[in-house]
């Protein structure tokens, strides 16, 4: 029996629009995404994101909880000691061994699991350039935890972690665009949106144009843009019709560079 796999490079793959089709369609499967010698590995099924893991020592659990201040560096040392004298090695052990020893809580233990699992998934957004593929197929591994992490979550904040910008708004269309909105309240439940962040959405009112919309947003421009193309990606807003004005020969200035 033959998998469906999907293949291609971060030169030309937009991760969010990987995302955003598995949602869509609802497919199950692994992405693997490598960049030189480190290798991440996203599992997802149904609407969320179940599992993360990569092989590059400071996503690993521990340096996790170290750098949150969760561990002391003897705690983390002797953590990782005695776990993998015990015969086993990887987070699950180590995360039964911080649990058995009483050092965290399980519900600590499950917080730090789910930062670990979006600090690996935010950090493959980032990425200009490597490899990536998906491989259609439920995860039928029991050992490795499972923390649901919404999709359309995973899709803005990951969004917001691209460097590139200036690619995103060339897809959105001209600073004369203007989106109209296409969500109804119940859509945003999931989604986790600031006060802020709601608060550009609602400037998206189908009279407003983009150029608009970043320049009186509550981020930078460059954050405001992002975020609307996230909106765009997930269907929260539309295009309508176009409506030049008075910023006619006007740049969108993302940092140091006009759009």
């Amino acid at each position: 029996m033959t998998t469906y796999q999907y293949q291609g490079n971060l030169e030309e793959t937009y991760l969010s629009d990987m995302f955003t089709t598995i949602f869509r369609h609802t497919v199950p499967g692994l992405m693997r995404i490598t960049h030189d010698e480190i290798v991440k590995e996203i599992y997802v099924s149904g609407s969320n994101v179940v599992h993360a893991s990569s092989n590059d020592r400071t996503d690993h659990l521990g340096a996790h909880l170290y750098r949150a201040g969760k561990l002391t560096r003897d705690q983390l040392i002797t953590s990782l000691r005695e776990s993998q004298a015990n015969g086993e090695q990887g987070d699950t052990a180590h995360g039964r061994y911080l649990i058995e020893n009483e050092i965290l809580s399980p519900a600590e233990l499950y917080e730090a699991i789910r930062g670990q699992m979006e600090s690996i998934v935010w950090s493959v957004f980032s990425w200009q350039s490597g490899q990536v593929t998906f491989q259609i197929g439920e995860m039928h591994d029991e050992s490795r935890i499972r923390i649901h992490l919404p999709m359309r979550q995973v899709i803005i904040r990951g969004i917001l972690k691209v460097g590139d910008t200036k690619s995103l708004v060339a897809r959105l269309g001209k600073k004369s665009t203007v989106f109209r909105p296409a969500y109804a309240i119940e859509d945003l439940l999931e989604l986790g949106l600031s006060k802020e962040e709601y608060a550009l959405l609602r400037l998206i009112d189908g009279e407003r144009r983009f150029f608009d919309v970043c320049n009186d947003g509550p981020f930078g421009m460059s954050e405001n843009a992002r975020l609307i193309y996230a909106f765009r990606l997930l269907g929260l807003i539309e295009v309508g019709e176009e409506r030049p004005g008075s910023s006619t020969g006007v740049k969108i200035r993302l940092g140091d560079k006009p759009v």
